[in-house]
């Protein structure tokens, strides 16, 4: 007893499913369009990889500052006066 989950969808029987499914779906003279849009597709994205590794990393913009020297720390808020507990009279 085989269940669905299981099945090899990728066998010769399953691709063959596949492919009447595409047909009829997209018809015999859109296939052959969809394949070439899908091969040039492939093509501009492993020369995209290969253009990626051969770059360098961008530098950092010296705008920003960044932890060192040029990066000052903010200056401390002043402390609020502390109440001494006698209220004034003015009498």
């Amino acid at each position: 007893m085989t269940s669905f989950i299981s099945a090899n969808i990728l066998g010769p029987d399953g691709l063959i499913i596949v492919l009447v499914i595409a047909i009829v779906l997209f018809g015999s003279t859109q296939i052959p369009k969809i394949a070439r849009s899908l091969g040039s597709a492939q093509k501009e994205f492993k020369t995209g990889l290969e253009e990626g590794a051969t770059e360098e990393a961008p530098a950092a913009p010296a705008s920003l500052p960044g932890p060192g020297p040029q990066a000052a720390a903010p200056a401390p808020a002043p402390a609020p006066p502390q109440a001494t507990g006698t209220p004034d009279s003015a009498s």
